[in-house]
């Protein structure tokens, strides 16, 4: 799979990773519609990409899931088609189960899980009459197994994985492909931006994420994964390990993640 002359959506594209897609992308002579809540934002990551004039941008939030047919409407009159939908938008949380308002899981599976799962079947019926799409969704190694301080988030992002290994199995007779993205711990603002236990974020980095993969480096795997057109991707340092010892050591995986520093 080639990236010239597609049309690419991406949520989250203010920050992180989404930014830094924004970026490599617009060196591969395609088009993209960025979108994040934050329109001057977008507009200054729109400004900082090579080929802006190919570049649009769709500001919504991805909490007010009720409206994904009107934002995938507005999409398709931008250049007449999507290609390839980005979900990357979400947010983390950081806090123990005991003391974590059930407000904040509320809103870990409207922003991580319902929007990304209604902005998806808004655009599947123009996919499905095209025969012709690629969802790339980025999940988390936290979809794969757990960690402490992380349920609401490590909740939304296993069930993404349950949603889009479904919609992949009913839509592969449309031609459809779906790409897992599973980062380990990328350096980005997540952790800052994460919410504790009462809804307020965290305000502060933690060491395992400063200390993750550059965003430049994490994104230049994610992209080899999408043309790859892989099921699933885990992309990180060592964290990644995660997920072959928690299917065959569920009990070794464990004791290693009490014992890390991952909380």
């Amino acid at each position: 799979m080639t990236f010239k002359n597609k049309v690419v959506w991406i949520t989250g594209a203010s920050s992180g990773i989404g930014k830094g897609l924004a970026l490599e992308l617009s060196k591969l002579n395609c088009k993209l519609i960025l979108s994040a809540r934050n329109t001057q934002t977008l507009i200054e990551v729109k400004n900082a990409c090579g080929n802006s004039e190919n570049i649009k941008i769709l500001p919504f939030d991805l909490a007010h899931y009720a409206n994904m047919k009107l934002v995938v409407e507005d999409a398709l009159k931008l250049f007449g088609r999507v290609d390839i939908l980005i979900n990357n938008g979400g947010i983390s949380q950081r806090s123990p189960i005991i003391e974590t308002s059930i407000d904040v899981d509320k809103k870990l599976m409207e922003i991580d899980y319902l929007g990304t799962i209604a902005l998806s079947k808004a655009l599947l019926p123009h996919f499905v009459a095209n025969q012709t799409g690629h969802y790339v969704v980025v999940s988390s190694i936290m979809g794969k197994f757990s960690s402490p301080l992380r349920s609401a988030y490590c909740g939304a992002k296993h069930a993404l994985h349950g949603f889009f290994d479904a919609l992949r199995l009913e839509h592969d007779k449309d031609q459809l492909k779906v790409t897992m993205i599973c980062p380990g711990f990328v350096n980005t603002d997540v952790a800052r931006n994460a919410l504790i236990a009462d809804g307020s974020k965290q305000g502060y980095q933690d060491e395992m994420t400063e200390n993750g993969l550059d965003v430049d480096v994490f994104v230049k795997r994610m992209l080899k994964a999408i043309r790859k057109e892989k099921y699933e991707a885990y992309i990180g340092k060592f964290e990644a390990f995660g997920v072959y010892i928690k299917r065959f050591f569920p009990k070794l995986l464990h004791k290693l993640v009490l014992r890390s520093k991952v909380n």
